[in-house]
């Protein structure tokens, strides 16, 4: 069981309580953050089977992953433009 946000739609999205569980950072593949007007502010990853889960922006292991997810996906634009211009 996961918390999957409101609607469908990642944009007009909202949690409304968090997932409780650590998910492994290998199956995370992005995230995004709730809107403003939400009644939680929420971190919402995104796995490769297409489950999203609504986590606590303030839990460290969140931030941990945030970062390592921006890092790789940096790495992967970055090397797919060096390719690309060999």
């Amino acid at each position: 069981v996961f918390w999957a946000p409101h609607a469908l739609e990642s944009s007009s999205s909202c949690c409304f309580q968090f997932y409780k569980n650590k998910i492994p950072l290998k199956l995370v593949v992005s995230f995004y953050r709730t809107r403003s007007n939400c009644p939680i502010s929420a971190i919402v990853f995104r796995t490769a089977a297409g489950r999203e889960f609504c986590l606590d922006p303030d839990s460290s292991w969140v931030n941990s992953h945030i970062a390592k997810v921006n890092s790789r996906t940096t790495t992967a634009t970055t090397t797919k433009t060096l390719s690309t211009t060999v």
